[in-house]
């Protein structure tokens, strides 16, 4: 008796007076042998329960799910009161050809000079953006298939190291040929499609892309699953003339954080190769960080592409939730995936954002999308919108890493930000912070292991590596009522959002908490479970999935071990344009903060 609590409805808690709870969570650190036990254990009928049971105990999660009267009514999905139009933006028609759209994108952009860009005595600069890939083909300075000729030789090259490290996990050089071959064509003809023609992109391995099947990081998944077509996302970019060089490596079925992958191999941070790439859209990242490809598409279930993007030190977007149709993806059903881009430059990302975005019609009935809008960068009155955007700073919250680097480097990028353009910053308190986990673990878990169910009954629980089989033991042990529970925290925390986002355009925080961890080299062959490490990682990536909002990790600089640090812009709902806006503007402010990785590719080759 006496464990019940009761939590005041949401309307009636007092916000500037909530406390912040620093966010912490208890579980071994486990690899090899330790691992295989554990595994063993929590896979046993009566064990299993009896730790698992300790485990939620001991992070809080049998008290605040079962244990708590939560009044409000429970939110199985997001959304949203309707949202005022962004200023300064241009509207695209999500029912036009997504090649009308890219070229509606390429006139919100500053005006483009190659003298910059492609002369030996042009400044120095990190990454080929894709205008400077067009330019180059359209004035004979490289080809599509010669540009395909280096890909090819540096992925085969990538997929015979030992320990194997792949970045694709299914690639066919002739296949690239092919399509470049195809670009190329059209070039010599004048006939290009669009700026996106002849563009390398890679599509992590959980989204179809024909005639490549889908493992989502498995050993199996295909053998289950017939891809037939390509997904929305990849028929649009393909509809725009990209080349699709494979599918991308990711940590197995998106269940981890630091893109381990005993099964394939574990991709490696091309800043530095005994570093985690995180994940779980890791092949995306460290292709686009290394060189390779100019995009990317992965998705983002709890933080899947701005985490490893914040830790390869490029451009990860995760849009508002039903922005882009998910149909063809592995993980086309829940309630708090997306697929987004990742890319070098935020320029990048909205070209590539142009070509994706696109709603499915149930999701334009049920969520009633507000218009896709892109800021207008080209015009003088971008930089008055800029002055009037209000960012939004939970200090205590902002403050909780693991290395005080991170958030004195996401500080002096807001400070730059306000001295520089005009941004304000407002203190702001968000409250319930700590109940955030446990209701994003609850309702992302239970919509994996009810997609993966069927597969489990049919004994490939165990051709799974030990760290997801780790994950869907927890999953098994939520009930109905915690994720009715969790659904009912979904509701009180969209609520403090909506609140907070009356008072501010955007909430800025450290996209991870840590910066990329290390590889152990017992995680190779069997996996790790670090659950320490995995808070860290997930600390403030979490609202972005669980609410649906867009947001997007810029690179701002490095730690003191050279390591990439992100900064996070957490929009309203379906404000895709107001942090684009904002990030173009911390890009150019840390520009020069920023270091190519120590594995870079020259792909075009132009110097």
């Amino acid at each position: 008796m006496g464990k019940k609590l009761v939590m005041l409805p949401v309307e009636e808690v007092d916000i500037s007076s909530a406390k912040y709870h620093p966010q912490s969570i208890s579980a071994p650190h486990l690899t090899g042998l330790a691992l295989k036990l554990f595994v063993w254990l929590i896979e046993a009928p009566l064990i299993g329960s009896i730790i698992l049971s300790v485990m939620k105990k001991q992070n809080n999660f049998t008290q605040l799910l079962r244990n708590t009267v939560i009044p409000e009514n429970p939110l199985f999905r997001p959304e949203y009161p309707p949202q005022a139009p962004e200023t300064g933006v241009a509207v695209l028609d999500e029912y036009e050809e997504p090649v009308l759209r890219v070229e509606k994108a390429l006139s919100c952009l500053c005006s483009y000079d190659p003298s910059q860009r492609c002369h030996e005595d042009s400044p120095p600069f990190l990454y080929w953006t894709i205008r400077d890939f067009e330019y180059a083909y359209r004035n004979k300075l490289a080809t599509p298939s010669t540009v395909a000729e280096h890909i090819i030789s540096i992925v085969e090259e990538y997929n015979n190291k030992k320990p194997p490290m792949p970045l694709l996990i299914l690639f066919n050089a002739e296949e690239v040929r092919k399509q470049a071959a195809a670009s190329t064509q059209r070039f010599e003809e004048g006939k290009s499609i669009s700026i996106l023609d002849g563009i390398f992109v890679a599509i992590k391995d959980d989204i179809d892309c024909y005639p490549y099947p889908s493992k989502s990081g498995t050993s199996w998944l295909h053998n289950t699953r017939e891809v037939k077509k390509d997904a929305v996302c990849v028929s649009r970019l393909r509809n725009c003339g990209v080349i699709l060089i494979g599918k991308a490596n990711m940590h197995e079925l998106g269940m981890g954080t630091t893109g381990n992958n005993p099964i394939h191999g574990t991709t490696r941070n091309p800043h530095s190769f005994d570093r985690y790439t995180g994940g779980s859209s890791s092949g995306p990242a460290a292709l686009v960080a290394s060189g390779l490809c100019s995009a990317a598409v992965g998705t983002d279930g709890g933080g899947s592409v701005r985490i490893p993007s914040s830790l390869c030190g490029i451009v990860g977007l995760k849009t508002t939730y039903g922005r882009i149709d998910m149909k063809g993806s592995v993980c086309h059903c829940g309630t708090v995936e997306v697929a987004s881009p990742l890319t070098a430059t935020v320029e990048d990302a909205m070209i590539v954002y142009a070509a994706l975005a696109g709603s499915s019609l149930n999701d334009r009935i049920s969520l009633r999308p507000s218009p896709i809008c892109l800021p207008d960068l080209s015009t003088p009155n971008s930089l008055h919108i800029l002055s009037s955007v209000k960012l939004g700073k939970y200090s205590e919250w902002f403050n909780d890493v693991y290395s005080t680097d991170i958030s004195a480097k996401c500080n002096d990028a807001l400070n730059q930000l306000s001295e520089i353009f005009g941004c304000s910053i407002m203190e702001i308190v968000l409250p319930e912070q700590h109940v955030m986990q446990a209701a994003h673990v609850v309702s992302i878990g239970s919509e994996s292991l009810c997609a993966l169910n069927p597969d489990c009954e049919d004994g490939r629980n165990t051709e799974l590596s030990l760290d997801t089989r780790v994950s869907l033991a927890l999953f098994r042990s939520f009930s109905a009522a915690d994720y009715v529970a969790a659904q009912r925290l979904r509701r009180r925390i969209m609520y403090y959002y909506m609140e907070a986002f009356k008072k501010v355009d955007i909430i800025v925080t450290p996209t991870t908490g840590i910066t990329a961890p290390e590889i152990s080299s017992t995680a190779l062959k069997n996996g790790e479970s670090n659950i320490e490490v995995t808070g860290y990682l997930m600390r403030f990536v979490l609202v972005g999935n669980l609410l649906g909002l867009p947001a997007i990790s810029i690179p701002i600089g490095h730690d003191k071990e050279g390591l990439p640090i992100g900064l996070q812009l957490i929009g309203r709902p379906w404000g895709e344009a107001t942090i684009l806006r904002v990030a173009s503007a911390v890009e150019e402010i840390c520009y020069n903060s920023r270091k190519r990785p120590s594995t870079f590719y020259d792909v075009l080759k132009m110097k």
